[in-house]
């Protein structure tokens, strides 16, 4: 299901999820990593929600900043994840399948047979 706009509670709650596994793809700058969020259907995602959370990746040790020059325009600011990253990025989707899979469990229940709201 793809919707104009999630629920920001819960794009808070999944967003350090979906930004790692980008990262998995290989380095990024932010503008590319919010594309690809708007992509996959999570809407548009803000610098001011995004740039935060690279930070706190950064202050883990989770990711790494490399500054790369632009073509014809200005520098880039790389995000990649460290080798710590990557093995974090992994238990994160692990323990997020786990969490989706124990709500699913209970909000399956408010779905009609049409999958629809009851």
């Amino acid at each position: 299901m793809q919707r104009e706009q999630w629920p920001s509670e819960w794009l808070r709650g999944v967003l350090g999820v979906c930004v790692l596994r980008i990262l998995l793809d290989g380095p990024s700058y932010g503008y590319a990593i919010t594309q690809r969020l708007a992509e996959v259907g999570l809407g548009e995602v803000k610098g001011g929600t995004l740039y935060p959370l690279l930070g706190r990746l950064e202050q883990a040790g989770h990711v790494e900043v490399e500054w790369r020059p632009g073509d014809g325009g200005p520098g880039r600011k790389y995000f990649a994840l460290t080798g710590t990253g990557r093995a974090h990025a992994h238990r994160q989707a692990a323990d997020w399948a786990a969490f989706t899979t124990t709500t699913r469990a209970l909000t399956d229940g408010a779905l009609d047979p049409q999958g629809e709201h009851r």
